[in-house]
Protein backbone atom coordinates (compact mmCIF):
# COMPACT_ATOMS: atom_id res chain seq x y z
CA UNK A 1 0.00 0.00 0.00
CA UNK A 2 1.55 3.88 -0.06
CA UNK A 3 3.66 4.62 1.78
CA UNK A 4 1.93 7.62 3.47
CA UNK A 5 -1.89 8.63 3.78
CA UNK A 6 -3.42 10.64 0.55
CA UNK A 7 -3.16 14.36 1.49
CA UNK A 8 -6.87 16.14 1.53
CA UNK A 9 -6.21 17.59 -1.66
CA UNK A 10 -5.93 14.19 -2.99
CA UNK A 11 -9.02 12.80 -1.10
CA UNK A 12 -10.88 15.82 -2.02
CA UNK A 13 -10.18 14.82 -5.67
CA UNK A 14 -11.33 11.40 -5.26
CA UNK A 15 -14.23 12.82 -4.35
CA UNK A 16 -14.84 14.84 -7.25
CA UNK A 17 -15.22 11.65 -9.20
CA UNK A 18 -18.78 9.22 -8.73
CA UNK A 19 -17.99 6.08 -10.16
CA UNK A 20 -14.19 5.43 -9.20
CA UNK A 21 -14.62 2.02 -6.88
CA UNK A 22 -14.08 -1.12 -8.82
CA UNK A 23 -13.04 0.49 -12.09
CA UNK A 24 -9.13 0.07 -12.68
CA UNK A 25 -9.11 0.93 -16.69
CA UNK A 26 -7.92 4.53 -16.67
CA UNK A 27 -5.79 3.56 -19.02
CA UNK A 28 -8.40 3.06 -21.45
CA UNK A 29 -10.53 5.58 -21.21
CA UNK A 30 -11.03 7.96 -17.66
CA UNK A 31 -13.89 8.82 -15.79
CA UNK A 32 -15.37 12.13 -16.22
CA UNK A 33 -15.53 14.42 -12.97
CA UNK A 34 -18.75 15.91 -11.52
CA UNK A 35 -17.10 19.31 -12.77
CA UNK A 36 -16.84 17.85 -16.07
CA UNK A 37 -19.77 16.37 -16.10
CA UNK A 38 -21.61 19.72 -15.13
CA UNK A 39 -20.11 21.69 -17.52
CA UNK A 40 -20.80 19.55 -20.13
CA UNK A 41 -24.35 19.17 -19.79
CA UNK A 42 -24.90 22.84 -19.02
CA UNK A 43 -23.67 23.64 -22.54
CA UNK A 44 -25.55 21.22 -23.59
CA UNK A 45 -28.59 22.73 -22.16
CA UNK A 46 -27.55 26.00 -23.26
CA UNK A 47 -27.20 25.07 -26.66
CA UNK A 48 -30.60 23.39 -26.93
CA UNK A 49 -32.19 26.24 -26.15
CA UNK A 50 -30.69 28.59 -28.51
CA UNK A 51 -28.02 29.79 -26.90
CA UNK A 52 -24.37 28.16 -27.73
CA UNK A 53 -21.65 30.54 -26.05
CA UNK A 54 -18.82 30.57 -28.90
CA UNK A 55 -16.90 32.90 -26.75
CA UNK A 56 -17.44 30.58 -23.82
CA UNK A 57 -15.55 27.68 -26.32
CA UNK A 58 -13.02 29.45 -27.28
CA UNK A 59 -12.00 30.43 -23.62
CA UNK A 60 -12.13 26.97 -22.36
CA UNK A 61 -9.63 25.57 -25.64
CA UNK A 62 -7.04 28.32 -24.70
CA UNK A 63 -7.79 27.42 -20.65
CA UNK A 64 -6.79 23.95 -21.23
CA UNK A 65 -4.09 25.18 -23.92
CA UNK A 66 -2.52 27.02 -20.88
CA UNK A 67 -3.85 23.96 -18.27
CA UNK A 68 -2.13 21.26 -20.23
CA UNK A 69 1.24 23.86 -20.70
CA UNK A 70 1.82 24.16 -17.17
CA UNK A 71 1.26 20.38 -16.68
CA UNK A 72 3.89 19.24 -18.74
CA UNK A 73 6.52 22.24 -17.79
CA UNK A 74 6.60 24.69 -21.01
CA UNK A 75 4.81 27.75 -22.14
CA UNK A 76 1.08 28.09 -24.11
CA UNK A 77 3.27 29.46 -27.16
CA UNK A 78 4.75 25.94 -27.59
CA UNK A 79 1.40 23.73 -26.93
CA UNK A 80 -1.05 22.87 -30.13
CA UNK A 81 -3.83 21.82 -30.09
CA UNK A 82 -6.26 19.41 -31.93
CA UNK A 83 -8.20 15.88 -31.36
CA UNK A 84 -5.93 13.00 -32.43
CA UNK A 85 -2.33 11.99 -31.28
CA UNK A 86 -2.11 10.23 -35.59
CA UNK A 87 -2.67 13.48 -36.48
CA UNK A 88 -0.09 15.48 -34.67
CA UNK A 89 2.27 12.92 -35.23
CA UNK A 90 1.52 12.84 -39.21
CA UNK A 91 2.75 16.53 -38.68
CA UNK A 92 6.00 15.73 -37.14
CA UNK A 93 6.67 13.62 -40.08
CA UNK A 94 6.87 16.58 -42.12
CA UNK A 95 9.68 17.69 -41.21
CA UNK A 96 11.24 14.73 -41.91
CA UNK A 97 13.44 14.81 -44.93
CA UNK A 98 12.50 11.81 -47.92
CA UNK A 99 14.20 8.26 -46.63
CA UNK A 100 14.66 9.76 -43.51
CA UNK A 101 15.06 6.56 -40.23
CA UNK A 102 12.81 6.48 -37.40
CA UNK A 103 13.24 4.88 -34.63
CA UNK A 104 10.65 3.25 -32.79
CA UNK A 105 9.79 0.60 -29.67
CA UNK A 106 8.70 -2.73 -30.85
CA UNK A 107 5.12 -3.22 -30.48
CA UNK A 108 4.49 0.43 -29.83
CA UNK A 109 0.98 1.95 -30.21
CA UNK A 110 -0.25 2.35 -34.02
CA UNK A 111 -1.32 5.62 -33.77
CA UNK A 112 2.28 6.56 -32.85
CA UNK A 113 4.29 4.29 -35.77
CA UNK A 114 1.84 4.74 -38.70
CA UNK A 115 2.19 8.03 -39.60
CA UNK A 116 5.66 7.59 -40.16
CA UNK A 117 5.08 4.47 -42.05
CA UNK A 118 2.65 5.89 -44.89
CA UNK A 119 3.85 9.49 -45.01
CA UNK A 120 4.63 8.94 -48.17
CA UNK A 121 8.24 10.36 -48.42
CA UNK A 122 9.86 6.52 -47.84
CA UNK A 123 10.81 7.32 -44.22
CA UNK A 124 12.35 4.08 -42.99
CA UNK A 125 11.23 3.01 -39.81
CA UNK A 126 13.27 0.63 -37.69
CA UNK A 127 12.20 -0.85 -34.43
CA UNK A 128 13.95 -2.01 -30.87
CA UNK A 129 13.15 -3.14 -27.71
CA UNK A 130 12.39 -0.33 -25.07
CA UNK A 131 14.98 -1.40 -22.81
CA UNK A 132 17.22 -1.25 -25.45
CA UNK A 133 16.00 1.68 -27.05
CA UNK A 134 18.51 4.38 -25.98
CA UNK A 135 21.31 2.22 -27.63
CA UNK A 136 20.27 1.42 -30.65
CA UNK A 137 20.25 5.41 -31.87
CA UNK A 138 22.68 5.75 -34.29
CA UNK A 139 24.36 8.64 -36.12
CA UNK A 140 20.81 8.08 -39.45
CA UNK A 141 18.54 8.05 -36.91
CA UNK A 142 16.71 11.37 -37.55
CA UNK A 143 13.70 10.68 -35.37
CA UNK A 144 13.17 8.33 -32.12
CA UNK A 145 9.54 8.19 -31.41
CA UNK A 146 8.22 6.60 -28.41
CA UNK A 147 5.55 6.40 -25.28
CA UNK A 148 7.04 6.81 -22.61
CA UNK A 149 4.58 4.69 -20.71
CA UNK A 150 3.23 1.92 -23.35
CA UNK A 151 -0.27 0.91 -23.40
CA UNK A 152 -0.14 -2.84 -23.52
CA UNK A 153 2.29 -3.57 -21.06
CA UNK A 154 2.61 -0.32 -18.21
CA UNK A 155 6.09 -0.39 -19.47
CA UNK A 156 7.94 3.40 -17.88
CA UNK A 157 10.62 4.16 -20.93
CA UNK A 158 14.12 5.73 -19.29
CA UNK A 159 13.00 8.28 -21.13
CA UNK A 160 16.08 10.15 -19.87
CA UNK A 161 18.47 7.54 -21.46
CA UNK A 162 16.55 8.09 -25.17
CA UNK A 163 16.43 11.85 -25.03
CA UNK A 164 20.40 12.17 -23.91
CA UNK A 165 20.85 9.62 -27.07
CA UNK A 166 18.99 10.97 -29.48
CA UNK A 167 20.67 14.35 -28.60
CA UNK A 168 24.31 12.86 -29.02
CA UNK A 169 23.07 11.87 -32.71
CA UNK A 170 21.32 15.21 -33.22
CA UNK A 171 18.25 13.32 -34.01
CA UNK A 172 14.86 14.53 -33.30
CA UNK A 173 12.17 13.34 -30.15
CA UNK A 174 8.71 12.44 -30.21
CA UNK A 175 7.16 11.06 -27.11
CA UNK A 176 4.00 10.13 -26.80
CA UNK A 177 2.89 10.87 -22.94
CA UNK A 178 -1.09 10.03 -23.53
CA UNK A 179 -0.24 6.89 -20.97
CA UNK A 180 1.70 9.32 -18.89
CA UNK A 181 0.51 13.11 -18.44
CA UNK A 182 -1.73 12.42 -14.90
CA UNK A 183 -0.12 10.48 -12.86
CA UNK A 184 3.61 10.86 -14.16
CA UNK A 185 5.85 13.94 -14.76
CA UNK A 186 6.49 15.13 -18.27
CA UNK A 187 8.85 17.42 -18.93
CA UNK A 188 7.88 18.17 -22.13
CA UNK A 189 10.85 20.33 -22.57
CA UNK A 190 13.25 17.75 -23.08
CA UNK A 191 12.32 16.72 -26.60
CA UNK A 192 11.11 18.13 -29.83
CA UNK A 193 7.34 16.92 -29.64
CA UNK A 194 5.28 15.73 -27.15
CA UNK A 195 2.00 14.45 -27.97
CA UNK A 196 -1.19 13.85 -25.76
CA UNK A 197 -4.79 12.89 -25.64
CA UNK A 198 -6.76 13.93 -22.68
CA UNK A 199 -9.12 11.27 -22.60
CA UNK A 200 -7.43 8.42 -20.55
CA UNK A 201 -5.69 9.65 -17.35
CA UNK A 202 -6.61 13.67 -17.45
CA UNK A 203 -10.55 12.60 -17.67
CA UNK A 204 -11.23 14.80 -20.32
CA UNK A 205 -14.16 13.63 -22.93
CA UNK A 206 -12.20 12.40 -26.00
CA UNK A 207 -11.53 14.75 -28.87
CA UNK A 208 -9.14 17.06 -26.90
CA UNK A 209 -5.18 16.29 -27.44
CA UNK A 210 -2.38 18.25 -27.19
CA UNK A 211 1.51 18.81 -28.98
CA UNK A 212 4.14 20.62 -27.65
CA UNK A 213 7.14 21.25 -30.21
CA UNK A 214 10.81 22.62 -29.44
CA UNK A 215 11.82 25.61 -32.21
CA UNK A 216 13.67 23.88 -34.39
CA UNK A 217 11.14 20.99 -34.76
CA UNK A 218 8.36 23.37 -35.04
CA UNK A 219 11.08 25.07 -37.53
CA UNK A 220 10.60 22.37 -40.06
CA UNK A 221 7.32 21.51 -39.75
CA UNK A 222 4.61 21.73 -42.49
CA UNK A 223 0.78 22.85 -40.53
CA UNK A 224 -0.08 19.81 -43.09
CA UNK A 225 -3.66 20.34 -41.50
CA UNK A 226 -4.20 23.96 -41.09
CA UNK A 227 -7.78 25.47 -41.30
CA UNK A 228 -9.31 28.26 -39.61
CA UNK A 229 -8.02 27.81 -36.79
CA UNK A 230 -4.61 27.82 -37.54
CA UNK A 231 -4.61 31.75 -37.78
CA UNK A 232 -3.21 34.50 -35.97
CA UNK A 233 -6.59 35.56 -35.05
CA UNK A 234 -9.06 32.27 -35.87
CA UNK A 235 -12.22 34.55 -36.88
CA UNK A 236 -10.36 36.24 -39.84
CA UNK A 237 -9.30 33.53 -40.68
CA UNK A 238 -12.55 31.84 -41.52
CA UNK A 239 -12.34 32.67 -45.74
CA UNK A 240 -9.71 32.29 -48.25
CA UNK A 241 -6.06 31.22 -48.72
CA UNK A 242 -4.12 34.37 -47.42
CA UNK A 243 -3.92 33.51 -43.71
CA UNK A 244 -1.55 34.80 -41.47
CA UNK A 245 -0.64 32.00 -39.43
CA UNK A 246 -0.11 32.43 -35.88
CA UNK A 247 3.62 33.06 -35.39
CA UNK A 248 3.64 30.07 -32.54
CA UNK A 249 2.62 26.26 -31.78
CA UNK A 250 -0.78 27.66 -32.51
CA UNK A 251 -0.44 27.53 -36.38
CA UNK A 252 -0.31 23.79 -36.09
CA UNK A 253 -4.00 23.98 -34.63
CA UNK A 254 -6.69 22.26 -35.57
CA UNK A 255 -10.21 23.05 -35.16
CA UNK A 256 -11.28 22.48 -31.80
CA UNK A 257 -14.15 20.01 -30.90
CA UNK A 258 -16.03 22.57 -28.40
CA UNK A 259 -18.28 20.48 -26.38
CA UNK A 260 -14.82 18.25 -25.63
CA UNK A 261 -13.32 20.84 -24.58
CA UNK A 262 -15.56 23.00 -22.35
CA UNK A 263 -15.23 19.39 -20.31
CA UNK A 264 -11.52 19.32 -20.64
CA UNK A 265 -11.55 22.76 -18.98
CA UNK A 266 -11.86 21.36 -15.26
CA UNK A 267 -10.67 18.17 -15.48
CA UNK A 268 -7.22 19.53 -16.22
CA UNK A 269 -8.38 22.15 -13.58
CA UNK A 270 -8.18 19.32 -11.37
CA UNK A 271 -4.81 17.70 -12.30
CA UNK A 272 -3.50 20.94 -12.55
CA UNK A 273 -4.48 21.68 -8.67
CA UNK A 274 -2.70 18.27 -7.59
CA UNK A 275 0.79 17.77 -6.42
CA UNK A 276 1.90 15.51 -9.02
CA UNK A 277 4.82 13.65 -7.03
CA UNK A 278 1.97 12.79 -4.50
CA UNK A 279 -0.41 11.65 -7.53
CA UNK A 280 2.10 9.52 -9.20
CA UNK A 281 2.86 8.07 -5.24
CA UNK A 282 -0.38 7.15 -4.63
CA UNK A 283 -1.19 5.77 -8.00
CA UNK A 284 2.06 3.52 -8.55
CA UNK A 285 1.80 3.04 -4.30
CA UNK A 286 -1.61 1.30 -5.16
CA UNK A 287 -0.29 -0.58 -8.27
CA UNK A 288 2.67 -1.99 -6.13
CA UNK A 289 0.60 -3.17 -3.62
CA UNK A 290 -1.22 -5.59 -6.49
CA UNK A 291 1.73 -6.51 -8.00
CA UNK A 292 2.65 -7.55 -4.49
CA UNK A 293 -0.38 -9.25 -3.95
CA UNK A 294 -0.40 -11.39 -7.47
CA UNK A 295 3.44 -12.16 -6.95
CA UNK A 296 4.49 -10.70 -9.71
CA UNK A 297 8.31 -9.07 -9.81
CA UNK A 298 8.29 -4.88 -9.39
CA UNK A 299 9.06 -3.03 -12.61
CA UNK A 300 12.70 -1.39 -13.34
CA UNK A 301 10.61 2.32 -13.09
CA UNK A 302 7.59 1.93 -11.05
CA UNK A 303 4.27 2.06 -13.07
CA UNK A 304 0.48 2.97 -12.36
CA UNK A 305 -0.49 0.19 -14.99
CA UNK A 306 -0.04 -3.61 -14.55
CA UNK A 307 -0.08 -6.40 -16.67
CA UNK A 308 0.64 -10.03 -16.81
CA UNK A 309 0.40 -12.99 -19.50
CA UNK A 310 -3.63 -13.78 -19.71
CA UNK A 311 -3.35 -15.75 -23.10
CA UNK A 312 -6.85 -16.89 -22.87
CA UNK A 313 -8.49 -13.72 -21.03
CA UNK A 314 -9.51 -15.76 -18.20
CA UNK A 315 -8.15 -12.97 -15.37
CA UNK A 316 -9.96 -10.50 -17.41
CA UNK A 317 -13.48 -12.55 -16.75
CA UNK A 318 -13.11 -13.05 -13.71
CA UNK A 319 -12.73 -9.75 -12.74
CA UNK A 320 -15.22 -8.77 -15.11
CA UNK A 321 -17.30 -11.00 -13.27
CA UNK A 322 -16.86 -9.65 -10.04
CA UNK A 323 -18.26 -6.04 -11.21
CA UNK A 324 -14.36 -4.85 -11.75
CA UNK A 325 -13.68 -2.91 -15.19
CA UNK A 326 -9.99 -4.04 -16.48
CA UNK A 327 -9.03 -4.47 -20.14
CA UNK A 328 -6.74 -6.85 -22.11
CA UNK A 329 -4.16 -6.27 -24.48
CA UNK A 330 -1.90 -8.70 -26.83
CA UNK A 331 -2.62 -11.34 -24.37
CA UNK A 332 -2.40 -10.09 -21.41
CA UNK A 333 -4.57 -8.63 -18.31
CA UNK A 334 -4.28 -4.68 -17.94
CA UNK A 335 -5.71 -2.74 -14.60
CA UNK A 336 -4.81 0.93 -13.57
CA UNK A 337 -4.89 2.70 -10.91
CA UNK A 338 -5.53 6.16 -10.67
CA UNK A 339 -6.79 9.30 -8.26
CA UNK A 340 -10.31 7.67 -8.14
CA UNK A 341 -9.14 4.27 -6.72
CA UNK A 342 -7.81 3.20 -3.08
CA UNK A 343 -6.53 0.49 -1.25
CA UNK A 344 -10.40 -1.38 -1.59
CA UNK A 345 -10.18 -1.56 -5.00
CA UNK A 346 -7.02 -3.58 -5.16
CA UNK A 347 -7.97 -6.00 -2.40
CA UNK A 348 -11.23 -6.35 -4.54
CA UNK A 349 -9.21 -7.23 -7.92
CA UNK A 350 -6.75 -9.86 -5.76
CA UNK A 351 -10.12 -11.63 -4.16
CA UNK A 352 -11.61 -11.62 -7.67
CA UNK A 353 -8.60 -13.38 -8.64
CA UNK A 354 -8.43 -15.94 -5.56
CA UNK A 355 -5.53 -14.19 -3.87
Amino acid sequence: MPATAPSSALDAARREFAGGRDYLAACTVGLPSRATRLAVLTDLDASASGRPDLAAYCAAVEHSRALFASLVGVGAERVAIGSQTSVAAGMVASALPHGAEVLAPEGEFSSLVLPFVHAGRGLAVRTAPLDELAAHVRPTTALVAFSVVQSATGEVADAAAIAAAAAAHDALTLCDATQAVGWLRVEASVFDAVVCHAYKWLCAPRGVSFLTVSDRLAARMTPLNAGWYAGDDPWSSCYGAEVEFAPDARRFDVSPAWQAFVGAAPALDLFASLDPAELHEHATGLAAAFRTGLGLAPPERASAIVTWDDPEGCDLARLTAAGITASGRSGRARVAFHVFNDEDDVDLALAALGH
